[in-house]
Parts: structure tokens; C-alpha cells; sequence
């Protein structure tokens, strides 16, 4: 399926509240320390990856990708060409691997993979030239998915959104609604589950959350419709059920999710595992949860409203976690300094 940027806007409560309107009053919330915030006064900040110990950010709706100096600071390493920022797209998940970034972002043509060289040192890093290794990929200005990560297998993982198509998560042939599983080179790997295919899960609606245990478990966020966000247990093949069903559901040929939320409370974007729990960043409910590897049906809400939305959540080379704000991106209420990383206690 060809990818296509359409302009419909989400009318449903598919990711978040909806925009705020002009002159709403921005709720009060208690602020980052200096010593916690890592970096402020960021345009819409979607994804931290690390290179040689440094943090890297991409900002969706400007294309840059931002060189954190530890000291509060940012310097531009390079800007991705050819980003269309509509809506919910622009550039979104970043990962590092031997050297390169890669980037999941939204063309004109639809969305794409593309890996770039990391030349220099740290404090002077700039972006080599691109390679797309996956084109075309379904885009909409909602449910782009986005989320992008090396598995402890070397492969690469991606998560891609319904594109506002529900039915195409169901069709083993479209790319949408899905969880792929890469090479590093784009490839397809030979022992992915559907031969010749990058598919790896299906019947997603709009996944954005890759996170490894220990053993090797695949854990997967999702934002649901209406009734049901989702934390997943990702096995090769298997059918998540969207459109056909939406959180737990017991239905025969669909697995059902581990925990699920009201998406009032939740709209769960990045995840992390950190120290045996499962962190889980969230837009809408504005908290994180912290969910036992162990006891996956269960968790513990924490810093509820004090940093607004919550778009990623990473774990630092040092073991600390961090998070990423989202209050710049037209559905929160920014605060002074809006958005930030900031580094938050272990849970």
C-alpha cells in the first residue's frame, strides 16, 4: 500500500485531548529543578537515542535533530529534508546503531526509514548524508506510529500506525497497523513470520511504545479509540485484534493485551524498562506508570500532572530515566521552559 500525507484531522479520541483554543489558561504545575531538567525550551520534542554516551532529540514539527551538552544546552546536528509536519506526522522516533541514526519520518509520499552517518566528535556532530531504507510507508496527520528500536536481535523494529485505515491493520499485504521487523539495512530478515514480508505483529491501531526485558520479551504501548489503551506482549505473527476488537476481549485468534487503560488516564506513547518495571510515558493522563515485568497486569502511577504530556521516556547510559515533555505540541498547555527532558527520580 502506497502511502499517501492526507490533511483529515483526528475526530475521535484517538491520541489526546484536542487542541487547546486560544487564551486557555494554562494549568499551574510545579517545575523541574535545575539540577533534574537535562534540556528546555524545546520545539516538540518526540524521541532521546544516545551515540558515544550523548543524547540525541528529535523535534517533529522543525526536523532537527538536537545534540544535548549535559550542561542545559542544545546545538542543531543536522535537520532531515524533506519532513512534511502535518498534524500528528513530521519526524518522529530516532534510534542509533554502529555509528548511524536512523529516522521514522513523514514525507510527502508518505512515511519513511532512513539511516544517516554520525560524523564528528561529540560536541560537533553533524548528520551525513541519508539512505531511505524503507519508503512509502502509510502516513495520515494521525496514527503514524513512529516508534523506532534495535532489538537485542541487531534487527530493527517499527512501529506504524493505521493511518486512519482501520481495515488495513487486518491485511497482511499493507504495512499499516503493524509492527515491522527490519534488517539494518531494510532488509527483510529470513526468519521474520510471514516470509518476504517486514511484518512481525498486526491488527494494530496506533502502537508508539518498544521496550525489551531481560529474557527478551517484547513489550508494545498502543493508543485504543475510545475505550481502551493498551500495553501488548509482541509475539511473531500473532493478531492484535484492531479493528475487530479493542483492549482485553477473549476473543479466539487475537491476543489480548496485558493491562489496559482509560484513555483519559493514559494515551500511552513511549516505554522504557528500567530496574525489572516497565515505564510508560503518557499524553492525555499526563503520568508515568511503572508496570512490574513480573506482574504486567498491574502498575503505579507517578508523577500524575506535574510535568504535563508525556512523550517518551528513555533510560539514560548511567541508569537514570528520563522523560520527555509534549506540552508544545498544540494539545497541552505549556508551562515557561516548555518542552524539556528531564531526569526523574528511579521509580
Amino acid at each position: 500500500m502506497v502511502g499517501a500525507l492526507v490533511t483529515v484531522l483526528a475526530v475521535s479520541a484517538c491520541t489526546a485531548d484536542p487542541p487547546r483554543g486560544p487564551g486557555a489558561p494554562a494549568a499551574p504545575r510545579p517545575q523541574a529543578s535545575a539540577a533534574d531538567t537535562v534540556a528546555s525550551g524545546l520545539g516538540v520534542p518526540w524521541s532521546v537515542a544516545f551515540h558515544r554516551g550523548v543524547p540525541l532529540v528529535s523535534e517533529r514539527d522543525s526536523a532537527r535533530i538536537l545534540e544535548l551538552d549535559g550542561a542545559g544546552g542544545a546545538r542543531v546536528v543536522g535537520t532531515v529534508e524533506g519532513v512534511t509536519a502535518v498534524g500528528e506526522g513530521g519526524l518522529l522516533g530516532i534510534a542509533t546503531h554502529q555509528g548511524e541514526l536512523y529516522a521514522y519520518s513523514t514525507s510527502a509520499e508518505g512515511n519513511r526509514i532512513q539511516r544517516f552517518p554520525l560524523v564528528g566528535d561529540p560536541g560537533a556532530l553533524r548528520l551525513g548524508p541519508p539512505r531511505t531504507i524503507l519508503a512509502d510507508l502509510p502516513s495520515a496527520s494521525y496514527h503514524n506510529g513512529g516508534r523506532i528500536a534495535f532489538g537485542p536481535d541487531g534487527m530493527l523494529y517499527a512501529t506504524v500506525g493505521d493511518a486512519g485505515d482501520r481495515d488495513s491493520a487486518q491485511d497482511l499485504g499493507a504495512l499499516s497497523g503493524k509492527i515491522l521487523r527490519l534488517t539494518p539495512d531494510g532488509g527483510v530478515p529470513a526468519d521474520n513470520p510471514f516470509p518476504g514480508s517486514p511484518v512481525y505483529s498486526y491488527g494494530h491501531r496506533n502502537p508508539q511504545g518498544l521496550a525489551w526485558a531481560d529474557d527478551g520479551t517484547l513489550f508494545a504501548s498502543e493508543f485504543g479509540q475510545n475505550t481502551w489503551d493498551e500495553l501488548n506482549v509482541i509475539e511473531p505473527g500473532a493478531n492484535y485484534g484492531w479493528p475487530l476488537v479493542e483492549g482485553i476481549a477473549g476473543r479466539p485468534g487475537h491476543v489480548d493485551p496485558v493491562q489496559q487503560w482509560d484513555p483519559a488516564d493514559a494515551s500511552p506513547s513511549g516505554i522504557a524498562i528500567h530496574r525489572g518495571r516497565i515505564l510508560v510515558a503518557n499524553l492525555r493522563g499526563e503520568r508515568l506508570f511503572a508496570v512490574p515485568v513480573s506482574a504486567p497486569a498491574t502498575s503505579v502511577e507517578l508523577h500524575t500532572g506535574t510535568y504535563g504530556r508525556l512523550r517518551d521516556v528513555v533510560v539514560a547510559p548511567d541508569g537514570t530515566p528520563w522523560i520527555v515533555t509534549s506540552n508544545t505540541d498544540g494539545r497541552g498547555d505549556p508551562s515557561a521552559g516548555d518542552d524539556r527532558v528531564v531526569r526523574i527520580p528511579s521509580p
